[in-house]
């Protein structure tokens, strides 16, 4: 008898200190009837019984998760939506895949684009043209 008391009181400590750290490890939202500190109380005050109550009553279910979605994947947004802006939006995705085709086809080129010197310059003599304005006015800075 006395070792089956003892495995009891022993089952219900760990009943009890599981109950304690799932109760303060919920988050307020989901503790049901009371607030946290006044669910904490009770759990501590009245040790079986409090863990039965919280389990029972105290302890709320897990919210279903909130999907966040872009406006273009929620369907209720997309019903929302009026024709006419949809055709606009169309329209916005259409222009900006050919910029970006058109920024692709550039960046594909191998060849650089040639630099135009002054006609009384010969190019790698190390002069430059009266455009070329590197300097900005400044002697030897290059900016």
């Amino acid at each position: 008898m006395a070792r089956l008391l003892l495995i009891l009181a022993l089952v219900a400590t760990v009943f009890w200190v599981y109950t304690i750290v799932d109760c303060a490890v919920q988050s307020p939202s989901r503790h049901r009837g009371v607030s946290k500190p006044a669910w904490m109380a009770i759990v501590i005050l009245l040790p079986v019984l409090g863990g039965i109550l919280w389990f029972l009553i105290g302890r709320g279910r897990a919210a279903k998760p909130v999907v966040r979605r872009a406006p273009d994947d929620d369907p209720e947004f997309l019903g929302r939506m009026t024709p006419s802006a949809r055709a606009e939006q169309d329209e916005r995705i259409r222009r900006l895949e050919e910029e970006l085709a058109q920024l692709d086809s550039e960046a594909d080129d191998p060849v650089p684009p040639t630099k135009k010197t002054d006609p009384g310059t010969t190019p790698g003599d190390g002069t430059t043209g009266p455009g070329d304005d590197d300097t900005r006015g400044s002697r030897g800075a290059v900016g």
